[in-house]
């Protein structure tokens, strides 16, 4: 059984311009106070996942927007860019 990484999502990008998706990016851009959190810039914002979810029994990840809010963050696209250089994301298999 062949697991996915999350650059192999296909058509993840295309899932960010879900209406949930957009709905749950709002929530979050609104708890942040519509800034990066790491530098406190208000403009090219970001809403990061802070880990992937794979759910084993059905061999797929999480759709982006049913993940809790705890695991979601604002970066700005410095910020989140320095990040994915720097950190791997982690997967948490559930």
């Amino acid at each position: 059984m062949a697991i996915n990484t999350p650059h192999q999502h296909g058509s993840y990008q295309a899932k960010l311009f879900d209406k949930r998706w957009q709905k749950k990016r709002e929530i979050i851009l609104n708890r942040d106070n519509h800034q990066c959190v790491i530098c406190g810039k208000t403009d090219n914002l970001i809403v990061h996942h802070k880990q992937y979810h794979f759910i084993k029994k059905l061999n797929i990840f999480c759709e982006p927007w049913n993940y809790q809010d705890i695991y979601l963050i604002t970066l700005c696209k410095s910020c989140h860019d320095r990040g994915h250089r720097l950190y791997e994301i982690p997967i948490m298999y559930i």
